[in-house]
């Protein structure tokens, strides 16, 4: 091998060097933006920041060990970490997330979360970070849209902005997350229909989407996420029947549909399935309580109260495994409570304000 082919390989190696060494000029100044961009003034987690490699001990920052490129933002407001438990408190920031963070394109996971004083938007670029598996910023005050073209994040699998005031409608993009297991959108101020195609989402096993401004129909296409376990639509202005085929899920076990406008009758299909925790409460049901009860129905909470439910409560509630606690309260039930060994532990407020029910615990017939 000549000398000059020895220099240059020489070269390389130490460049390669440099490299691995500490995290590349580029990740650092987009950090140093993005922590330009926050105010964190009780608990003094940016002081570690400091030196030109922000692979090491930088508090929240982790890189893959080969590249050195910076792939998670971990920055929780409320932690177990000693720098939480020496101050006696748990975090607040404020300040907004700077776009720098875009920069950082091998970014796997960013987390930043319950410091209930950040603001500003969601940055649109986030969009444009291939490898993003999770993204995480519940506990904010985050405000604007959730990005249009979210569905670009194909890798995605946790997508966490409960807790916010995201507004708008859910974009239609969405359902092109094929690797989303966790969607939770709690608590913010998002309006519109859910997508009618949202049963795209196959990999989806908990959907919680509650206390936001959801209105239209419940789309049948949910029952096409067969992993699906917790499905939370409450306190919504989510309108129409439930579709039968919820209840033929084979894995659903939370299913919380309360405060909407919810009419129709109960499926069938509900008293006989997966589903162990089942409040339907303040919606606009009617009909009567489907009398298809057997061994299959193991409730630990089954809530259907401020209902138009009419009718018995059906004898065969009486064959099912089990019902921990039931209210069946402010219908328009009549007749005979049915006697079973479960029922023996209720108290008069699971049937009061119906039409004419009675039996233990209520009134003799």
């Amino acid at each position: 091998m000549s000398t000059a082919i020895l220099i240059i390989t020489a070269v390389f190696a130490l460049a390669a060097g440099t490299a691995v060494n500490g995290c590349p000029p580029s990740d650092r100044a987009a950090l140093l933006a993005f922590k330009a961009a926050l105010n964190e003034p009780y608990l003094g987690i940016f002081k570690s920041w400091t030196g030109i490699d922000c692979c090491h001990k930088w508090y929240g920052i982790s890189c893959d060990p080969t590249t050195k490129r910076v792939a998670d933002i971990n920055l929780r407001g409320e932690s177990e970490d000693p720098i939480f438990q020496k101050a006696h408190r748990t975090g607040y920031m404020n300040g907004s997330i700077s776009p720098a963070i875009c920069m950082l394109t091998r970014l796997s996971s960013v987390i930043i979360a319950d410091w209930k004083g950040i603001s500003g938007i969601i940055p649109k670029c986030i969009t444009s970070l291939p490898f993003l598996r999770i993204l995480d910023l519940i506990g904010n005050q985050i405000s604007g849209e959730i990005p249009f073209d979210i569905g670009k994040l194909s890798r995605l699998s946790v997508l966490n902005i409960a807790d916010n005031r995201i507004t708008g409608r859910m974009p239609r993009s969405i359902t092109n997350l094929s690797s989303l297991m966790h969607l939770d959108l709690r608590n913010n101020l998002i309006s519109g229909t859910i997508p009618q195609n949202f049963g795209k989402l196959r990999m989806l096993s908990r959907a919680l989407l509650s206390g936001n401004r959801i209105y239209g129909p419940i789309p049948y296409t949910i029952s096409y996420i067969y992993r699906l376990s917790d499905l939370d639509l409450s306190l919504n202005r989510i309108s129409g029947p439930i579709p039968e085929s919820i209840g033929k899920m084979a894995v659903l076990a939370t299913l919380n549909l309360d405060g909407n406008n919810i009419s129709g009758k109960l499926p069938t299909t509900l008293m006989n399935s997966s589903i162990s925790i089942l409040n339907l409460s303040r919606n606009a049901i009617e009909g009567e309580i489907p009398d298809v009860f057997g061994p299959r129905s193991y409730f630990m909470m089954m809530d259907l109260s401020y209902n138009k439910l009419k009718g018995a409560i059906p004898k065969s509630i009486s064959s099912a495994s089990y019902i921990g606690h039931l209210d069946l309260s402010h219908n328009h039930l009549c007749g005979a409570i049915p006697t079973g060994s479960w029922f023996e532990h209720l108290e008069a407020s699971s049937f009061v304000s119906n039409d004419c029910l009675c039996g233990k615990p209520l009134k003799n017939c």
